[in-house]
């Protein structure tokens, strides 16, 4: 992991589980939450992903988290977005992608 970012992944219940993503998801670290949300995805049938302590997010790390949600399709999984930040809701809204989620 990089200094500017933490992944926690954490159960939550049979077949779920808690992403938790902390710091700035990046051109550096955002091969760090791809790999660590494709494991989550291909291990449990919900993978809430904890946004809450994101504090920068560029247009990698949106693809990173564009790929979770298509492995997490293509495996049969939910993938849901919780607590997004300013930046992310804005990023989401700019590039429409925000429809490639569930967002709670």
């Amino acid at each position: 992991m990089h200094d500017t970012l933490h992944v926690a992944v954490h159960p939550t219940g049979p077949g779920s589980c808690r992403v938790t993503v902390t710091g700035d998801l990046d051109v550096v670290s955002a091969p760090d939450v791809r790999e660590a949300l494709k494991a989550a995805v291909s291990a449990h049938d919900r993978v809430d992903v904890d946004c809450g302590h994101l504090t920068f997010c560029d247009c990698t790390g949106l693809s990173a988290l564009l790929a979770a949600a298509r492995a997490a399709k293509a495996h049969g999984s939910e993938l849901r977005l919780f607590s997004i930040p300013h930046a992310l809701a804005r990023l989401l809204r700019l590039t429409h992608t925000g429809s490639s989620f569930t967002i709670e």
